[in-house]
């Protein structure tokens, strides 16, 4: 690990503990590559394992192309998924726990098989996948404001903050992953609607996409983790007080308040 790694690691960390954004690392570091971004996300994980947390899943981002296009890539990115971002099903997240929280609604694959690329297939997921339920994330990002870049948000292990799971377990055969129906509310009022679609033509193929990437690292997805394939409408700014609910077409429903 290089000294440049270990340093935007140590500044994201401490944005992190202190709730105080940093500029985003693409300024300081115009020469800051995708993978060093993924390294300093990595170094941050590593750290996080030794203080005693798991790693129970990941998550893809960046699965729109009016995303894509904004940031100027051509693919999505990922994150890890640690227990202490588990938020149950109606609970509450402290607004003190995190910056510049938005949610996200979107579908969550639990897997009953590993996937390990390359060459995964859709079909290759749809066989791995023992259920999938509606999902709401809270993205959130230690740079100040949200000014990201593709490394930016990599490096912030995809603007992670915490996840929520609801509805109920629906195997995926019975379901058109690319027709299911999303409306998303908060404070009981619709503010976006969506469809499986939404994500790169299909969830499952977001899936496939994430496995195919991880080879890159030498890492696989494991039976029993949670993949959180992408957003299906556009983030939501959430402030203290605000209640969010998700319901899905066949899946049911999932909420948090903040």
């Amino acid at each position: 690990m290089t000294t440049k790694i270990k340093d935007y690691a140590d500044q994201l960390a401490a944005a992190e503990a202190t709730r105080i954004g940093i500029a985003p690392l693409s300024e300081m570091d115009d020469k800051l590559t995708v993978n060093d971004a993924y390294s300093i996300q990595l170094e941050n994980i590593h750290r996080k394992l030794e203080q005693g947390h798991k790693i129970v899943g990941k998550k893809i981002g960046l699965t729109s192309l009016a995303m894509q296009t904004l940031l100027g890539v051509n693919e999505p990115d990922y994150g890890h998924l640690l227990d202490c971002m588990v938020v149950e099903n109606g609970g509450r997240v402290s607004i003190e726990k995190t910056l510049q929280p938005k949610v996200e609604a979107e579908i969550a694959f639990v897997l009953k098989k590993d996937l390990q690329g390359p060459n995964v297939t859709t079909l290759d997921v749809l066989q791995a996948t023992e259920y999938i339920v509606p999902a709401l994330e809270i993205v959130d990002s230690r740079i100040t404001d949200w000014k990201i870049k593709l490394t930016d948000t990599v490096a912030d292990n995809a603007s992670s903050g915490f996840y929520v799971l609801g509805g109920k377990p629906t195997k995926i055969e019975d379901i058109d992953l690319e027709l299911i129906g999303m409306v998303f509310s908060k404070n009981g009022e619709v503010v976006n609607t969506g469809v499986g679609a939404a994500a790169l033509g299909n969830p499952a193929s977001c899936v496939a996409w994430l496995a195919n990437r991880l080879s890159d690292f030498d890492i696989s997805l494991k039976a029993g983790e949670v993949i959180l394939s992408g957003a299906l409408s556009a983030a939501i700014e959430a402030k203290k007080g605000d209640f969010f609910t998700a319901r899905f077409a066949h899946l049911g429903q999932v909420s948090v308040q903040f």
